[in-house]
């Protein structure tokens, strides 16, 4: 029989327990669910043989909030969660998030800025021996010097910083295990230098062979071209088969080093991790406060694969889970869809098959199975390599079996389809299936942008590919007399945009005869190339300069475009034009995006003179757009692990 782990003495008394060999301290509420994960690592752990505690949301002020499990035999393990902390807790205009989907009853303030780091200095305090073993997001993304938005500065690799022993990045659940039992058998902290998938500290450079030196900290620190190539050496060691160990140096007796990641995992392994005891649920003590919300959008959903070779250069993915696919057997996933059926909660509707890009379930080509993803080039951009093996079968196959499931009414795809993969597909069954089987009224689709320069700096497909698509998509759609709705993902101010290009986007969304409720602007999150652009004014791959929307006036005029019709936006809109000079958009044409108001006519050059000839859209028209590829009514939700 499962059981949460425990998370106070009482329950470790309950399992008879004097000591625990780990204890998790998570920026999370703990929920026992493969789609968190201090959840996967801790009943990786149990599994290894383990005993393993878990302290949730500490009180980050006290550091006896550290102790209530005692010191651990072996580690305390440290996750500031699902999220990095500071994207967790702030807007990308740096406001303050009203809400936190990962604590009880949603409430903000239950845990700190830079989580990791102040999580372990509160150890320190309580346990100044203790062995300390950093993992999640938010130190894999830090693992290195990276440029830190919310402080508009360098930082140092988190692993300094936190005073940690070990930084584990990736998902981490081979190497935790490697490291376990390395302490078990008696190995100092410090003589853990042979895991793949870690960062460790060394006073020297003696005993560290075939490795890359990077630029030392101070010249990153210091030189926005320093830090945009040493960005780019790491981001070219980022595949398990071909990878260097990397050092970065911070003095002459400080050194940071990272090992090459960790081989992907096979199915069996995958299975086997998700094959696991969860309970499925958040702890029972959260219900008196409400629940955590963040498990209502997992709880029917289920996790396909992991990896993604889409490469968008504003995704950190490649830095996380890689490039190369591990995807999860179909008997792994109709087990765990056979048990939610017997939830009584389920209604019949499974709401999600897929991970990171839904419709990938393999490995990009042959070769990556044994060779690894090729560093320089990517498999998608700037167009499908020769190379790809584009396939859909296997996935098709498991939503078929998924459909038939007794008690399953619908199955959902809600995960991103990369679009481009889709078209290359020679075959439509699955293109069909999805539109008469898997769509919940709308398809989420990730176009970002429209302008060809744009995308390209973005590592996405031209526009004219997208366009093909919502043809493809519209055509499928009349052919199943069905009338379903495209929800595209557009993104502000991504370095590259200037107001002309944002005009641009503005002028597609008018043709296409919706506003978007939702825009994404751009977020400089650490360890993406869209990143270093953002900070260097470079792109790393190529040493050119790169145009950047800095100015908060301009970001938010970029942002008004995209939704230009509300009223609100009106001053932004029309000094956007303005400057872009493209005042022909202001005026009563069918082509003009705001009218003149009282007392600007002279602004006006888009008058109906200068539309002669051409036919106003009637208003259902501009409401609708196309038979599937209209915008629905309602609030759009972006929600993406990427």
């Amino acid at each position: 029989m499962s059981y949460f782990l425990p998370m106070n003495k009482a329950e470790m008394a309950q399992h008879h327990w004097q000591q625990c060999d780990f204890v998790f301290i998570i920026g999370d509420a703990y929920v026992d669910h493969p789609s968190f994960a201090p959840a996967i690592i801790s009943r990786v752990l149990e599994r290894a043989g383990y005993k393993v505690g878990i302290i949730s949301q500490p009180d980050w002020k006290n550091s006896k909030s550290v102790t209530v499990l005692g010191k651990p035999k072996y580690a305390f393990l440290v996750c500031a969660g699902n999220m990095d902390s500071m994207v967790n807790h702030y807007s990308v205009f740096k406001h303050r998030r009203k809400t936190d989907a990962f604590t009880p009853g949603g409430v903000t303030g239950k845990r700190p800025d830079y989580a990791t780091v102040v999580y372990c200095n509160l150890i320190r305090q309580a346990y100044k021996d203790a062995v300390i073993l950093i993992g999640g997001i938010e130190a894999s993304l830090r693992r290195l010097a990276h440029y830190d938005y919310w402080s508009d500065r360098i930082k140092r690799s988190v692993l300094l910083d936190a005073q940690a022993d070990l930084l584990l990045y990736g998902m981490g659940e081979r190497s935790v295990v490697e490291v376990a039992d390395a302490l078990k058998s008696g190995l100092s902290i410090h003589d853990v230098t042979f895991v793949d998938g870690t960062v460790y500290k060394a006073k020297s450079m003696d005993d560290v062979c075939d490795a890359v030196v990077l630029p030392p900290f101070e010249q990153v620190r210091d030189s926005k071209p320093a830090y945009a190539r040493s960005f780019y050496i790491q981001y070219c060691n980022t595949d398990p088969y071909q990878a260097k160990r990397l050092v970065e140096p911070y003095s002459d007796h400080e050194f940071v080093v990272q090992n090459p990641p960790q081989k992907p995992l096979t199915t069996q392994e995958m299975d086997d991790i998700y094959d696991l005891p969860y309970l499925y649920d958040y702890h029972p003590s959260y219900k008196k406060l409400g629940g955590v919300p963040a498990i209502q959008e997992v709880r029917f959903s289920l996790t396909s694969c992991r990896g993604c070779f889409g490469g968008c250069n504003f995704c950190a993915l490649t830095f996380h889970q890689g490039r190369i696919i591990q995807a999860r057997s179909h008997d792994s996933i109709l087990r765990e869809a056979r048990r939610m059926t017997r939830d009584p909660q389920f209604k019949g509707y499974l709401h999600d098959v897929g991970g990171p890009t839904a419709n990938f379930r393999r490995p990009a080509c042959d070769k990556q199975k044994t060779h690894g993803a090729c560093p320089t080039k990517q498999c998608l951009f700037p167009a499908p390599c020769r190379n790809l093996v584009v396939d859909h079968s296997d996935y098709l196959a498991l939503l078929r079996k998924l459909r038939a499931l007794p008690g399953v009414k619908k199955v959902f795809i809600r995960s991103g389809i990369r679009f481009d993969y889709l078209l290359a597909d020679k075959d439509d069954a699955f293109f069909r299936e999805l539109v008469e089987h898997h769509i919940s009224g709308q398809l989420r689709v990730a176009p970002e942008h429209v302008s060809d320069r744009v995308l390209s700096l973005m590592g996405k497909p031209k526009n004219s590919v997208y366009k093909r698509f919502m043809e493809k998509y519209r055509r499928l759609n009349e052919q199943a007399h069905l009338d379903q709705y495209a929800v595209p993902y557009l993104m502000s101010s991504h370095p590259g945009s200037t107001l002309q290009d944002a005009v641009e986007l503005a002028e597609h969304i008018r043709d296409m005869g919706y506003m978007p409720e939702q825009v994404q602007d751009f977020y400089p999150t650490p360890s993406t190339i869209s990143t270093v652009m953002y900070y260097t004014g470079l792109d790393p791959r190529t040493m050119k300069p790169v145009y950047v929307p800095r100015d908060p006036r301009e970001k938010a005029m970029q942002r008004a475009l995209i939704q230009y019709r509300d009223p609100k936006n009106y001053a932004l809109v029309c000094e956007a034009l303005q400057r872009a000079g493209r005042t022909d958009l202001i005026g009563t044409g069918p082509k003009c995006l705001i009218r003149p108001r009282k007392g600007d006519e002279a602004l006006a050059g888009g008058g109906e003179k200068k539309s002669k000839g051409r036919q106003k859209r009637p208003a259902k028209e501009q409401q609708r757009s196309v038979r599937g590829g209209r915008q629905p009514a309602g609030r759009q939700k972006r929600n993406r692990s990427r």
